[in-house]
């Protein structure tokens, strides 16, 4: 299978929007995909094992997906474009290996993560590697992207603390939305704002496109919430109830918890649950929970901001693209 197969967009939403920007777009992520591999080789064969083993892995590529479409929405993609797109893409990565460590996880993209194939010192060491990767793709388009891409690290980082810390006396609802979208929903609007300055868009459509991105941003991680809890595994690939076995709480569940929970909803929730009959009865109490239909609420809610922003752009292909992706995050959770 090529790199350009593996990220199809077709799986993203985009089966039914304009052919020839969609063939466009298919192509640009082939380039990036090349240049993502390229990017990361080291001359120390450990290393360019370590740095290439999530890239191979693959992944949805929303991130450069989106900084192409957004480019569209000017005159096109640029070799800046396809830069920029595999800069978000490296950062992206690079979270995702500190993450692993962070949780202690084992697995990543069905396959042994890095911290579990070698250890943590070489899963941090390699997401540092991939950071900086990603700073010298930058560094060459220019002191703004520079400046908009420590922006965003800072923003990455500081989501992560204030995570790490908890909500202390703050409201644990909207401590939750604030974590994802410094976590979640600053890189992918960075994403969008490259892909629009590099594509050519008015600066107006820039900013729009930045907001859309911070929006989708935090709305797949709610998401991801919901399917986490909703969606068996059949359906969704994914194991349900990570979140309950790593004592995380997400969105439906702190919605239920503030709604009136059943007391032993409550119980389940007061740390992880290693056995699989509690991550059961806990998955099985939230289904029923009203948690996980405000949760809903929630992710069309920022879905309707992200649609409002979108039709301040002028009608093209574009513009329908990126209204096909705002409904791709809240279609993968029916």
């Amino acid at each position: 299978m090529s790199a350009t197969e593996k990220v199809l967009p077709s799986s993203l939403g985009l089966e039914s929007a304009d052919p020839e920007l969609t063939a466009t777009v298919l192509d640009g992520l082939g380039e990036v995909e090349n240049l993502l591999r390229s990017a990361v080789r080291s001359d120390f064969e450990f290393v360019d094992e370590a740095a290439l083993h999530l890239v191979r892995a693959g992944g949805k590529r929303f991130r450069p997906l989106f900084t192409l479409v957004a480019a569209q929405v000017g005159t096109g993609i640029t070799q800046h474009v396809l830069a920029s797109a595999a800069a978000v893409e490296l950062v992206h990565l690079a979270t995702l290996y500190h993450d692993d460590v962070m949780d202690e996880a084992t697995m990543r993209r069905g396959d042994a993560s890095a911290n579990a194939r070698w250890d943590n010192s070489v899963a941090i060491l390699t997401g540092d590697f991939l950071f900086a990767h990603a700073s010298m793709l930058v560094a060459d388009l220019g002191p703004d992207a520079t400046r908009v891409i420590a922006e965003t690290m800072r923003e990455l980082v500081t989501g992560q603390m204030r995570e790490t810390v908890g909500p202390r006396a703050d409201d644990p609802i909207a401590h939750y939305l604030s974590v994802i979208a410094q976590k979640t929903g600053s890189l992918i609007a960075t994403a969008g704002r490259f892909g629009a300055m590099f594509g050519g868009a008015a600066p107006a459509h820039v900013e729009t496109l930045h907001r859309v991105g911070d929006i989708i941003g935090s709305a797949f991680q709610i998401s991801d919430d919901v399917i986490d809890i909703a969606s068996p595994a059949a359906v969704s690939g994914k194991i349900p109830g990570t979140d309950l076995r790593e004592g995380v709480r997400t969105l439906p569940m702190l919605y239920a918890l503030a709604e009136d929970p059943d007391p032993r909803l409550a119980k389940l929730l007061d740390g992880p649950i290693a056995d699989d009959d509690g991550v059961a009865a806990a998955l099985e109490l939230l289904r029923q929970s009203p948690g996980l239909t405000r949760a809903r609420q929630t992710l069309d809610e920022y879905t309707a901001r992200a649609d409002a922003e979108l039709a301040t752009l002028p009608d093209s292909a574009a513009r329908e693209a990126l209204r096909l992706l705002t409904r791709y995050v809240v279609e993968r959770t029916r």
